[in-house]
């Protein structure tokens, strides 16, 4: 078995550790080996295991090591190279910066999505995060943040986290980004009117960018099959990882990727952006918008 190590630059932790545990698993079915048996190589269990495999947690390079000497990997090119591989998904993303302000379970999506090469997103409240001002970020990060709390300080590194993320869309190799925006979001007056007039100007400056894609679910569509609430769909440059939905929610988030979870919201976006007007008409809708604010 020949291992390839992705590019340097072209995948953080998050999707490194995936690589490496998607690896780990064809080598230990190849060796038919279970997954307690494993665990136990390595002082572990079962379910440590398991999420090794997922790529949900570090590495050790003592447990890799350890497994792949129990797997019969004893080709040393190959070892150096899942070696390397643990060794850079341990290397803390650009965002580990902001430990202290992410919730635990949203740390993954931020390297998910930093590594992704398409990112499809629909929303139905609020702008997608990837395109908003700074002034409508904050207005927005000023919903749930708790006043009593919440120093401006933190609100402000709040937004810059933001605005960090959004990088990615000018980068030298930039992910294609296709959003489908409920018209709510754009008539919700988040902010005032001021920086909601702001906003729309930059959403339509965003769809002269050749990576993005935006496109408007007008009110007479009436009901939709994602009438559930947003979801943002990741797939990646790397053949070996499979695409991932994320769905946020108030105090967690749920990331799904299995065949038939992913398929599914894959079909729910096709529709979406069936029965969304053509991302050719965008422009001139937000335009329209923008006259009657």
């Amino acid at each position: 078995m020949t291992t390839q190590l992705p590019e340097r630059g072209s995948a953080g932790p998050t999707v490194r550790r995936m690589l490496l545990g998607a690896q780990l698993r064809r080598l230990r079915d190849a060796a038919g080996i279970t997954r307690g048996d494993a665990g136990f190589a390595i002082r572990g269990s079962d379910s440590k295991i398991s999420r090794m495999e997922l790529g949900r947690v570090g590495f050790k390079e003592r447990d890799v090591a350890d497994l792949l000497t129990l797997y019969g990997v004893t080709d040393e090119e190959e070892r150096a190279t899942l070696l390397s591989l643990a060794h850079e998904a341990n290397t803390p993303g650009w965002w580990n910066r902001y430990g202290d302000l992410l919730p635990t379970w949203f740390q993954p999506f931020v390297g998910l999505e930093a590594a992704a090469a398409l990112i499809r997103t629909y929303e139905v409240q609020f702008i997608p995060g990837l395109l908003q001002t700074k002034d409508y970020a904050r207005a927005v990060i000023d919903l749930f943040d708790n006043p009593m709390t919440a120093s401006p300080e933190e609100t402000e590194r709040r937004v810059r986290l933001r605005m960090d993320r959004q990088q990615l869309l000018t980068r030298p190799d930039p992910p294609q980004l296709w959003a489908v925006v409920d018209e709510a979001a754009l008539r919700r007056p988040i902010g005032g009117a001021d920086v909601m007039r702001a906003q729309l100007e930059a959403l339509i400056d965003a769809t002269r960018l050749p990576n993005i894609t935006l496109q408007v679910l007008p009110f007479r569509v009436g009901g939709h099959s994602a009438a559930g609430g947003m979801f943002t769909i990741l797939r990646f440059p790397e053949q070996d990882l499979p695409d991932v939905v994320f769905l946020e929610q108030l105090t967690s988030a749920l990331y799904l990727d299995k065949r038939e979870d992913v398929d599914l919201y894959a079909m729910t976006m096709e529709r979406l952006s069936v029965q969304a007007d053509p991302p050719s008409q965008t422009a001139k809708t937000l335009a329209g918008i923008l006259r009657g604010a």
